[in-house]
């Protein structure tokens, strides 16, 4: 026996969303839900179910319960994925189209007398994530990222070598001042020298020219 189809969300964007609920079902029950979802985005479910136990009066868990979880695309009937897991467990599928898909949870017992009375009461936790990377896309983005890494090289390289040549200029530079300015003093000490000498001969010119009057 089915229930109607239950509206759980719809999707306005591609940003990841999440939807929690808790339902109850019998064992002869399957309890669908639609999600609209676009193409290529990835959903993730967490469900955890417990069993109206009479002897305790509660709802607890019991090891030999099952769920099966069938998801199908609506408009086609495109069966999407179909899981079946332990009592408390996780599914995952990723839509191929987008539009109404179809989230159908049942349990594994039989339509026995007995287990057709037995309540279950199913915790649901999907999240709708973003649409899947495009990878060709990625690779792209990471060709232009490496294409522009080896020009920045390139640029690094280039401002190398020029602090590399601007260097050298300033060393010659340097060497260059350093010889000017040990030739400006060397020729400062020449032309000491000379007025020295000049100074000294014209004295001594000097003196004689006296000398010779004197002994006139």
């Amino acid at each position: 026996m089915f229930k109607p189809l239950f509206l759980l969300a719809l999707l306005g964007s591609l940003h990841a969303t999440a939807n929690a609920l808790h339902f109850y079902l019998d064992a002869s029950e399957k309890r669908c839900f639609i999600e609209e979802l676009p193409s290529d985005t990835v959903v993730e479910g967490h469900y955890r179910a417990l069993e109206w136990s009479e002897k305790e009066k509660n709802y607890a868990t019991n090891e030999n319960l099952g769920i099966q979880v069938d998801v199908e695309e609506v408009e086609s009937g495109h069966s999407v994925t179909r899981t079946r897991g332990p009592y408390d467990s996780r599914f995952t599928f990723t839509s191929h189209e987008s539009g109404d898909h179809s989230i159908c949870l049942s349990t594994n017992y039989t339509t026995g007398w007995f287990q057709s009375n037995t309540h279950i009461r199913l915790y649901l936790d999907v999240v709708v994530g973003s649409t899947k990377p495009n990878v060709e896309h990625d690779r792209s983005h990471v060709s232009q990222l490496s294409a522009k890494i080896r020009e920045l090289n390139g640029k690094l390289e280039d401002i190398r070598r020029e602090q590399q040549y601007q260097r050298e200029r300033e060393a010659d530079y340097r060497d260059l001042s350093e010889a000017t300015n040990s030739r400006a003093v060397w020729y400062s000490i020449a032309q000491i020298t000379v007025l020295l000498v000049t100074c000294m001969w014209q004295l001594r010119h000097l003196r004689r020219f006296f000398e010779d009057r004197k002994s006139r």
